[in-house]
Protein backbone atom coordinates (compact mmCIF):
# COMPACT_ATOMS: atom_id res chain seq x y z
CA UNK A 1 0.00 0.00 0.00
CA UNK A 2 2.90 2.38 0.64
CA UNK A 3 3.78 2.58 -3.05
CA UNK A 4 0.19 3.30 -4.09
CA UNK A 5 -0.20 5.89 -1.35
CA UNK A 6 2.94 7.71 -2.53
CA UNK A 7 1.84 7.38 -6.15
CA UNK A 8 -1.53 9.01 -5.55
CA UNK A 9 -0.58 11.52 -2.88
CA UNK A 10 2.60 12.66 -4.60
CA UNK A 11 4.45 12.64 -1.29
CA UNK A 12 7.69 11.39 -2.87
CA UNK A 13 9.34 13.40 -5.62
CA UNK A 14 11.22 11.46 -8.31
CA UNK A 15 14.69 10.56 -7.12
CA UNK A 16 14.11 11.58 -3.52
CA UNK A 17 14.84 8.95 -0.87
CA UNK A 18 11.85 6.80 0.02
CA UNK A 19 11.27 6.15 3.73
CA UNK A 20 10.96 2.46 4.61
CA UNK A 21 10.32 0.60 7.86
CA UNK A 22 10.77 -2.92 9.21
CA UNK A 23 7.34 -3.69 7.76
CA UNK A 24 7.92 -2.29 4.26
CA UNK A 25 11.61 -3.12 3.78
CA UNK A 26 11.19 -6.42 1.95
CA UNK A 27 8.43 -5.19 -0.34
CA UNK A 28 10.06 -1.88 -1.21
CA UNK A 29 13.80 -2.61 -1.09
CA UNK A 30 14.45 -6.30 -1.57
CA UNK A 31 11.84 -6.58 -4.33
CA UNK A 32 13.01 -3.42 -6.12
CA UNK A 33 13.41 -3.89 -9.86
CA UNK A 34 16.38 -1.50 -9.76
CA UNK A 35 19.57 -1.51 -7.68
CA UNK A 36 18.96 0.03 -4.27
CA UNK A 37 20.79 2.14 -1.72
CA UNK A 38 19.54 2.15 1.86
CA UNK A 39 20.54 5.04 4.11
CA UNK A 40 20.42 3.76 7.70
CA UNK A 41 20.12 6.91 9.81
CA UNK A 42 19.03 8.36 13.13
CA UNK A 43 17.27 11.70 13.75
CA UNK A 44 19.76 12.52 16.53
CA UNK A 45 22.79 12.07 14.25
CA UNK A 46 24.14 15.29 12.68
CA UNK A 47 26.23 13.49 10.00
CA UNK A 48 23.08 11.57 9.06
CA UNK A 49 21.34 14.85 8.28
CA UNK A 50 24.22 15.85 6.00
CA UNK A 51 24.18 12.45 4.25
CA UNK A 52 20.42 12.75 3.79
CA UNK A 53 20.90 16.13 2.15
CA UNK A 54 23.52 14.73 -0.22
CA UNK A 55 21.21 11.87 -1.21
CA UNK A 56 18.36 14.35 -1.76
CA UNK A 57 20.66 16.35 -4.03
CA UNK A 58 21.98 13.37 -5.99
CA UNK A 59 18.78 11.33 -6.20
CA UNK A 60 17.25 13.04 -9.24
CA UNK A 61 20.37 12.18 -11.28
CA UNK A 62 19.62 8.46 -10.80
CA UNK A 63 15.81 8.37 -10.96
CA UNK A 64 15.56 5.71 -13.69
CA UNK A 65 18.67 3.74 -12.72
CA UNK A 66 18.45 3.06 -8.98
CA UNK A 67 16.26 3.58 -5.94
CA UNK A 68 17.33 5.40 -2.79
CA UNK A 69 15.69 4.43 0.49
CA UNK A 70 16.10 5.67 4.05
CA UNK A 71 15.48 3.69 7.22
CA UNK A 72 15.32 5.27 10.68
CA UNK A 73 17.21 2.80 12.90
CA UNK A 74 15.39 4.00 16.02
CA UNK A 75 11.96 3.28 14.54
CA UNK A 76 13.00 0.11 12.66
CA UNK A 77 15.57 -1.68 14.83
CA UNK A 78 14.88 -5.17 13.44
CA UNK A 79 16.09 -4.39 9.92
CA UNK A 80 19.05 -2.45 11.31
CA UNK A 81 19.99 -5.49 13.40
CA UNK A 82 19.53 -7.85 10.46
CA UNK A 83 22.01 -5.75 8.45
CA UNK A 84 24.35 -5.48 11.46
CA UNK A 85 24.25 -1.69 11.51
CA UNK A 86 26.63 -0.59 14.28
CA UNK A 87 26.93 3.10 13.46
CA UNK A 88 25.11 5.73 11.47
CA UNK A 89 25.03 6.93 8.84
CA UNK A 90 25.55 3.64 7.01
CA UNK A 91 24.76 3.17 3.34
CA UNK A 92 24.07 -0.36 2.13
CA UNK A 93 24.16 -0.92 -1.62
CA UNK A 94 22.00 -3.79 -2.94
CA UNK A 95 21.57 -5.44 -6.31
CA UNK A 96 18.72 -7.95 -6.70
CA UNK A 97 18.23 -7.89 -2.93
CA UNK A 98 21.84 -8.79 -2.12
CA UNK A 99 24.37 -6.50 -0.48
CA UNK A 100 27.20 -5.58 -2.86
CA UNK A 101 28.83 -2.71 -0.95
CA UNK A 102 28.64 -0.70 2.26
CA UNK A 103 29.86 2.68 3.50
CA UNK A 104 29.92 3.56 7.19
CA UNK A 105 30.14 7.25 8.05
CA UNK A 106 29.68 10.47 6.16
CA UNK A 107 30.91 10.45 2.57
CA UNK A 108 31.74 13.56 0.50
CA UNK A 109 29.58 14.43 -2.51
CA UNK A 110 31.89 13.38 -5.36
CA UNK A 111 32.89 9.95 -3.97
CA UNK A 112 29.23 9.32 -3.13
CA UNK A 113 28.20 10.18 -6.69
CA UNK A 114 30.88 7.76 -7.98
CA UNK A 115 29.53 4.96 -5.73
CA UNK A 116 26.00 5.58 -7.00
CA UNK A 117 27.22 5.61 -10.62
CA UNK A 118 28.97 2.29 -10.09
CA UNK A 119 25.84 0.72 -8.60
CA UNK A 120 23.61 2.13 -11.34
CA UNK A 121 25.80 0.86 -14.20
Amino acid sequence: MGFLKRLFTGSTKPGKPIAVTDESFEQEVLNSDLPAVVDFWSPTCAPCQVMGGLLNELGPEFTDRLRIFKLNVEQSPDTAEQYRIRGVPTLVFLRKGREVDRVVGLMPLHPLRAKLEKLAS
